[in-house]
């Protein structure tokens, strides 16, 4: 959520952003809105002032009848009251619906398109593999090595349902606990966050009132949360946090839900797009400054893409174009890691940078050099994601017997085996 005297000061931008970022929104509409909520809030305290005078009048006057007079009147001013704060209701519940429709404004430097289509590359790393065999895709490949079961998985769970089995499940306690190793030498804390969060909280982060349709909710009206992001953002709300402890710097494991109905026809193959998977996320919390906010969503992005190229997984970084970039975000980068069957790269992280778009709705503050007062500036990537992950590892070290080449710095976690060949 922007701040409202920010939207007020600099309108022509909150409007031209949400332009570039295709969201309808009117914001001389919610200017006057506000202009409407001031007034009935002052004429409200107007009123209130009004009943403390005559109050204090009654109990000073010594004149029996004029007290009665007084407390009649003043009963007429408390209806009035009464009625303009439900008016007054009305009209915040309104004007909330309208802020929480405002994007964030998109940093200059984001390269304006339409959409997907007009993202930018702008860094590729690694030689794609060169196979003297026809590649096949993950499906074929795990299924006869038996690490994953997708028949009995759509028996148990239902569309895009799996069960990794055998060494699809050593593989990924293999990947969580290479990550856990290698991401405790980037200084972060370590967190396993809960999956089940509160409305609120998706409102918090941007995940809400936009893309319900690909979020669970629980009979108890709380949901199932798609990244630990949500959660940790939770963490330190309504929280001051002394300004000597920022930069936070977590990294939290959670499972992950999402229906995928805005995708139905996507990727209904496979690992790609499944409805509940692993992850690790990094997340920071640091001090309101635009430059803190650029160093440190370099660095979070970098994490991952020094993680891939341990794995020696080739990848491209794309910047995400205005069209392309949610609500929430000021600007964003997808890792993509290439996938020979499909010829193509996939997405497998989303770096990201906020500003104090999140926070100011979570209300995470901290009191600045001069005692002023801030929202701190969020920002958060993928560690990594499980089991997507699997594709690109099976894929690029496919073997032409069908077997698959175990990256050196997991062998370790597999029983210091070179592949994965079929059970006997």
């Amino acid at each position: 959520m922007l701040d409202i005297k920010f939207i007020r000061d600099n309108k022509d931008i909150v409007q031209e952003g949400a332009k570039k970022k295709r969201v309808e929104v009117d914001i001389g509409q919610l200017i006057a809105l506000d202009d409407e909520r001031l007034k009935q809030l002052k004429e409200i305290e107007d009123l209130r002032a009004e009943v403390n005078r005559v109050s204090n009048d009654i109990a000073r006057d010594q004149d029996s009848a004029l007290k009665i007079q007084l407390i009649e009147e003043m009963r007429g001013v408390k209806e009035d009251i009464k009625n303009k704060e439900e008016k007054l209701k009305k009209t915040i519940e309104e004007w909330q619906k309208m802020m929480l429709a405002v994007p964030n404004v998109p940093d200059m430097t984001v390269p304006e398109g339409k959409g997907e289509e007009d993202n930018k590359e702008i860094l590729t790393w690694g030689e794609k593999p060169k196979f003297d065999f026809p590649p096949k895709d993950h499906v074929e490949l795990m299924t006869a090595l038996k690490m994953v079961d997708f028949e009995r998985g759509v028996k148990v769970h239902g569309f895009r349902g799996y069960f990794l089995q055998n060494d699809g499940a050593e593989m990924s306690w293999a990947i969580w606990n290479y990550a856990r190793e290698f991401f405790q030498k980037k200084k972060f804390s370590n967190f396993i966050a809960p999956a089940i969060v509160h409305k609120q909280h998706l409102y918090g982060t941007g995940h809400l009132p936009g893309g319900a349709e690909d979020i669970y909710q629980t009979q108890d009206g709380d949901y199932l949360s798609g990244t630990a992001e949500i959660p940790m953002m939770g963490y330190h709300s309504n929280e001051i946090i002394p300004r000597e402890k920022l930069p936070k710097r977590y990294l939290a494991f959670s499972p992950c839900y999402r229906r995928e109905a805005g995708a139905h026809s996507k990727d209904t193959k496979g690992l790609i797009r499944v409805q509940e998977f692993y992850k690790l996320e990094q997340l920071i919390l640091c001090e309101a400054s635009h430059e803190e906010s650029v160093k440190y969503h370099e660095e979070i992005n970098k994490n991952f893409e020094e993680f891939l190229e341990s794995l020696g997984i080739p990848y491209r970084r794309l910047e995400i174009c205005t069209g392309d970039l949610k609500a929430a975000h000021v600007k964003s980068y997808d890792t993509e890691a290439w996938i020979p069957s499909q010829n193509q790269y996939r997405e497998l992280s989303s770096a990201s940078y906020y500003h104090d778009f999140q926070t100011r709705r979570f209300n995470i503050r901290y009191k600045d050099a001069e005692g002023k007062s801030r929202f701190v500036h969020s920002l958060n990537s993928t560690a990594v994601a499980t089991p997507r992950i699997l594709v690109a590892i099976v894929e690029n070290y496919q073997q032409k017997d069908g077997s698959i080449k175990i990256p050196e710095v997991l062998r370790k976690y597999m029983g210091d085996r070179e592949f994965i060949k079929g059970l006997a």
